[in-house]
């Protein structure tokens, strides 16, 4: 017997590893082009959260009918990715459904689940198509999903679509040759599904249907094995980092915002107290913000990567909907396009960080930062907890500390904040007259 398919299967099986490998370094390492972070406080809390948003899609179900078409979809991800063991297995080793004499009826039963799954898939991936592309909703017509985003989530409900049809043509071909009793083929206890497409190739030879048969096969593999490469390139990566970004989530309580170590080691020092940073004076000042992706921290470039584009965090901002140009899903984008920018460029030996860019100024303007209004709405809508308003934060910090660009009527503001602890501009010993005032009105 022949070992060429066993060799060749083992050959693009080696490269489509040897390419995830790569790609998983060189994202790897464009994430922690952002500064340390440690979030290992709560672990009992985090492995909630992980199980309940990413395992348990808890917040896909605020829209009922999207979150169960996605939810067939991701559990079929799961489970019919238990089948490509035995597609591998048998990649190997030559043999043919290795698993069905060992689970006997259980197998038969197993192939029409999957089946039924490959079905569900297929119509929901249909649905999701004529949602983006018929329907048009809202979200998805957004400026920045023009081009690439919108081509790389049709490419991958039509990939998706051909998959299934290459496992339901495989079973139809394989038990129509299990039915003639063809050698190697094992005639199972009826498949439900694919049962309706044999019809279309009962009137062929055994040699035509064993082609087809074997090309199905080898289609569904090798595009089970492109289709991971392609992920790490695509939003879809989000399949894989939605556990990982989950874990990480910032558990402090909503509206909460972190106070700048800089800033308050700085308080500490002026007050003669002790600060968290050693006795020995830093070599080089910190920046107050962030200008780059390197004054972010891992997280937040970790929560680009993980960013599935469904634009449901635009769709609840107050600022998107009145027609200011923030869009929180661009902001995410855009951190994710510079660290790719940054990473390719390091790659080919060029200047990195060095090039003359920035992510505030060449991809984000200060007029989407400003229109932000620090509602936590965005934080609060995303499927796996992507935090878009820490990044604003940390750009608007900048331009504030760093620049002193931020509006006039904002310096007046912080200026009356410094001195009368209020944005208004009067004594904080006269805060409560307008109560008095209240007062003698009801009296009279």
């Amino acid at each position: 017997m022949s070992i060429l398919p066993q060799l060749a299967f083992l050959l693009v099986f080696a490269v489509a590893g040897y390419i995830i490998y790569k790609r998983v370094s060189y994202l790897k390492r464009n994430i922690f082009l952002g500064k340390g972070e440690t979030r290992n406080d709560q672990p009992e809390k985090r492995w909630k959260t992980m199980l309940l948003v990413a395992l348990g899609q808890q917040k896909m179900f605020k829209r009922i009918i999207p979150a169960f078409l996605h939810l067939l979809i991701y559990v079929a991800f799961i489970i019919i990715n238990l089948e490509v063991l035995e597609f591998i297995i048998d990649g190997i080793t030559g043999s043919h459904r290795i698993f069905a004499p060992f689970l006997g009826a259980v197998y038969g039963v197993s192939m029409n689940i999957f089946e039924f799954l490959a079905i569900a898939v297929l119509v929901s991936c249909v649905a999701f198509l004529i949602r983006r592309n018929v329907m048009k909703v809202e979200r998805f017509t957004k400026p920045e999903m023009k081009g690439w985003p919108a081509l790389d989530a049709n490419l991958i409900l039509i990939i998706e679509i051909i998959l299934m049809m290459a496992i339901l043509t495989m079973n139809a071909t394989d038990q129509i040759l299990a039915s003639r009793g063809v050698e190697k083929y094992l005639l199972l206890d009826g498949l439900f599904f694919s049962s309706f497409i044999q019809p279309l190739f009962v009137g062929m030879s055994d040699a035509t249907l064993i082609f087809i048969e074997r090309f199905a096969w080898w289609f569904h593999i090798v595009g089970i094995l492109a289709f991971a490469v392609y992920i790490t390139y695509s939003k879809h990566l989000h399949i894989f980092l939605a556990f990982p970004n989950t874990w990480y989530s910032n558990l402090k309580p909503k509206g909460e915002i972190n106070n700048m170590p800089e800033v308050t080691n700085e308080v500490n020092m002026m007050l003669g107290m002790a600060t968290e940073s050693s006795a020995e004076p830093p070599a080089e000042i910190g920046r107050f913000g962030a200008k780059d992706i390197n004054d972010l921290t891992w997280v937040n470039v970790m929560n680009a990567y993980s960013c599935t584009e469904c634009g449901r965090c635009t769709a609840e901002c107050p600022a998107n909907l009145t027609g200011k140009k923030l869009s929180p899903r661009k902001i995410m984008m855009d951190v994710r396009d510079r660290a790719e920018e940054v990473g390719k460029s390091l790659d080919a030996g060029g200047p990195g960080l060095e090039d003359g860019k920035s992510l505030l100024g060449d991809y984000i303007t200060k007029e989407e930062i400003n229109a932000c209004t620090t509602c936590n709405a965005c934080v609060e809508a995303c499927p796996v907890n992507i935090d878009p308003l820490s990044i604003i934060l940390q750009l608007r910090r900048y331009v504030a500390m760093e620049e002193s660009g931020t509006p006039a009527q904002w310096n007046a503001m912080f200026q009356n904040m410094e001195t009368s602890f209020s944005p208004w501009k009067f004594s904080p010993a006269d805060r409560f007259n307008w109560a008095d005032q209240v007062k003698n009105e009801e009296t009279k």
